[in-house]
């Protein structure tokens, strides 16, 4: 389970960079339209603490991609409080990598690579395709959808964690998916965010066969033709 104690800890030990990102954030959000959340405290509890939530999930050492990284959560955070990981951010739009790209440099996260790539074309790299420890990703699509992005992505004996609301219906939707993807049944930690900030799940979904080579199909079928 999430450990908020540990989360505050975190955030004040590396508050100074924390601080810089909420900046670049609504430096750049006019303009790439970043977020909705530019109140302080809910951007520290619904974005800052929300990504942190699952850091005890990501191995040491991790090499971890992140599909349809937007403004980047929750991979700048973890990457802010665990510089052993090593990110690939993938987005398909240009200047969200622009964006991206800058917050790593004045974040001083050597560990982040970004890539203006749609998820559904990295998971037919060979560069890519099955190489990471974990493929994680938060609001980019339902579950279903979102297994076939990610799971291609993801070596054997690794995982996906999946950043969502109340997932029980998305979660039983996509159990056919998983299990075609190479997924063993996914496995649901549900949490509270401090103050009242809503109900969370991190999915976490062990790979435990390689995912076939037809799969992510393209053309945008992941969305429109889901598995199910």
């Amino acid at each position: 389970m999430p450990d908020f104690e540990k989360i505050n800890e975190i955030y004040r030990e590396k508050k100074e960079k924390f601080e810089r990102f909420r900046e670049l954030l609504l430096a750049y959000n006019g303009k790439y339209n970043l977020t909705t959340i530019l109140d302080e405290k809910e951007m520290l509890i619904k974005h800052f603490y929300d990504s942190l939530a699952g850091e005890f999930l990501f191995p040491k050492n991790a090499r971890v991609a992140e599909v349809g990284s937007g403004a980047g959560f929750p991979s700048l955070p973890l990457c802010i409080a665990r510089e052993d990981l090593h990110f690939t951010l993938i987005e398909s739009t240009g200047k969200k990598c622009d964006f991206l790209r800058t917050c790593a440099k004045e974040l001083n996260l050597p560990h982040v690579t970004v890539c203006n790539l749609r998820a559904e074309e990295a998971g037919k790299e060979s560069a890519m395709r099955e190489r990471f420890d974990v493929c994680c990703a938060r609001a980019v699509a339902r579950l279903n959808t979102l297994a076939e992005y990610c799971m291609p992505l993801v070596r054997k004996g690794g995982e996906m964690i999946a950043y969502k609301g109340r997932a029980e219906e998305e979660i039983a939707e996509a159990k056919r998916a998983i299990g075609l993807l190479g997924g063993k049944d996914a496995q649901a930690i549900c949490y509270e965010l401090p103050e009242n900030f809503g109900e969370r799940t991190l999915v976490v979904v062990q790979k435990i066969k390689n995912t076939p080579e037809k799969y992510p199909r393209g053309n945008g079928k992941e969305r429109k033709n889901p598995i199910v």
